[in-house]
């Protein structure tokens, strides 16, 4: 007589590490669908669908296997006069990875959770910030945003006056 293994045996389960390596790899291929960051020149683009909510994507710095971006509105905080809300993001061309680092201005991880959170926290946190990219990365999908919508900074502005 054979055993059938119990549910709990034949589904592996996975850990919250390779859930974030997941949401990484899942925010890699949407943003990728989206602006194709990893082939765009330093400097900074604007995503206009019309509906007065523009998109701002700063390409920060383009490494050999990496992108360091910026994506936000075009708003800035009262406070701050910075981008808000905006989410600081490093795109791996390689392993087909994008890591949202942090997700406002001035505050870093070490700056919400210390300097010396025990790794779960750190895992947590992380969790959510790149589960809000992946929610933010659909729903600007959803609103029209994407290649054919992105403008050059400088363009982008001459547009918006014609």
């Amino acid at each position: 007589m054979s055993q059938v293994p119990s549910p709990a045996t034949r589904i592996p389960r996975i850990g919250r590490f390779g859930w974030l390596m997941g949401l990484y790899a899942e925010n890699h291929a949407r943003l990728v669908a989206l602006f194709d960051p990893g082939h765009l020149a330093v400097g900074g683009y604007v995503s206009s669908v019309g509906d007065g909510l523009d998109v701002r994507l700063d390409v920060l710095d383009q490494h050999r296997y990496t992108t360091e971006l910026r994506l936000s509105y075009a708003m800035t905080d009262p406070v701050t006069g910075e981008p808000d809300p905006s989410a600081y993001l490093r795109l791996y061309r390689d392993a087909r990875q994008v890591e949202a680092t942090h997700c406002y201005v001035g505050r870093r991880w070490q700056d919400v959770i210390g300097m010396f959170p025990p790794p779960a926290e750190v895992v947590g946190h992380r969790m959510r910030m790149n589960t809000f990219l992946g929610k933010w990365l659909q729903y600007l999908g959803e609103r029209g945003h994407g290649v054919a919508t992105l403008a050059p900074g400088a363009e982008a502005a001459r547009l918006a006056e014609a």
